[in-house]
């Protein structure tokens, strides 16, 4: 499913990892990298990495906070909404194609077990 979608995104010259944070800083501009980390399961250096990408690219901009001089909060430039609003169809079409012919029972059901998953795993990481 990952290589999938990441194949559809080509065309966009961004990673699934650099459009998962986009698509959140889509859903909430604005926000700071713990809150993005925590909202993309991603650890700090790693959202670093990719926002330094994505401000090299023209699409993310990075603001200091006026409460706290440390840290930055982190906006979609208009080049990234223009680039997310082509690229997000082509994401839910790629989606629609891996689930192709499945139920939407049967969709709900590998919904509900990868969420319990993913709560075992946050229960069991140790930080």
């Amino acid at each position: 499913m990952v290589q999938h979608t990441s194949v559809q995104l080509r065309p966009f010259d961004i990673t699934i990892e650099q459009y998962a944070i986009l698509f959140q800083l889509c859903k909430s501009d604005g926000i700071n990298q713990k809150e993005l980390a925590l909202r993309t399961s991603k650890d700090q250096p790693t959202i670093t990495r990719i926002l330094d990408v994505l401000g090299r690219k023209g699409l993310v901009e990075k603001k200091m906070c006026q409460n706290d001089r440390r840290a930055f909060l982190i906006s979609v430039t208009a080049k990234g909404r223009e680039l997310m609003e082509q690229a997000i169809p082509v994401e839910n079409k790629a989606l629609e194609q891996v689930f192709e012919g499945i139920e939407p029972e049967q969709l709900e059901w590998l919904k509900q077990i990868a969420m319990h998953c993913i709560a075992n795993i946050e229960r069991h990481t140790i930080e």
